[in-house]
């Protein structure tokens, strides 16, 4: 049985992984178009269920229609659904959207404010849009703990919670909080393009090495660069690739001790 690892090691070995994330991802960022606090809020409302690249294709009519806080306070209910009707439960969306435009409008002067324990008293904003929201709008650092990250947070051996709130306590106790958002985008990346749900592509992740989960999913290096889900860097014309060569070896990592175990 291998020995429990202890919160030093886990530590150490989260920023190692962190550090080949940054490496692997240098262009990571939020994959929402936006350009005010308020666009981002609304983009992140509307992401629920459905793909980033879905939204951006909404958004840029829907912010030319609704530029402010007090025009989606007053939108045409229908009109606003119509919208928004391809990125999934629309009306409740539509909902969410005229009560929050109302709600700035009436706590806030319509302005989104840029502190966690004002945005989540906002309608349809949790702590996971409250810290895109601060993160990429207002330079708070926060961790948006999406299925992504909760995901790779367990496969990585750095919380065994499952509650989204206790796994952003924990990987706060492992990385820097001036890293958090970067973090973030960094795992979000990761969870669409290599550690993927059903079939995680192991044999081209650049955390092996320090993976307890290695192994789950496909462990040859070329049927694992086949499930590569790869796209254009931002502003660039050049597909990025993973490192050529061998990765560097997987080991064993032990389990980690729970504090206070």
């Amino acid at each position: 049985m291998l020995p429990e690892e202890t919160p030093i090691a886990r530590t150490r070995r989260a920023r190692r992984i962190h550090r080949a994330l940054r490496e692997r991802y240098p262009y990571a960022r939020c994959e929402l178009d936006f350009e005010t606090p308020l666009q981002l809020l609304v983009a992140t409302i509307l992401s629920a269920q459905t793909t980033d690249q879905r939204v951006n294709l909404v958004t840029p009519a829907l912010f030319a229609r609704y530029p402010s806080a007090a025009d989606l306070a007053a939108a045409d209910r229908a009109e606003l659904e119509a919208m928004i009707r391809s990125t999934g439960f629309f009306r409740a969306k539509a909902d969410a959207l005229v009560k929050l435009g109302s709600a700035l409008v009436d706590r806030f002067d319509g302005v989104v404010p840029g502190r966690q324990a004002d945005l989540v008293t906002l309608p349809g904003v949790g702590r996971k849009t409250a810290n895109v929201v601060l993160g990429h709008a207002f330079g708070v650092p926060g961790i948006t703990v999406d299925t992504h990250v909760g995901r790779l947070a367990r496969r990585f051996g750095w919380t065994e919670e499952e509650d989204p709130v206790k796994v952003e306590h924990e990987i706060g106790g492992l990385i820097p909080r001036r890293d958090w958002t970067e973090l973030s985008d960094a795992m979000i990346f990761h969870g669409r393009r290599t550690c993927h749900a059903r079939r995680p592509a192991c044999g081209a992740c650049p955390v092996a090495a320090w993976c307890p989960s290695f192994g789950i999913g496909e462990s040859d290096r070329e049927r694992a660069l086949a499930l590569l889900a790869y796209e254009l860097a931002p502003d660039s014309t050049v597909r990025p690739e993973p490192p050529p060569g061998p990765l560097p070896a997987p080991r064993p990592v032990p389990r980690p001790r729970r504090v206070g175990a």
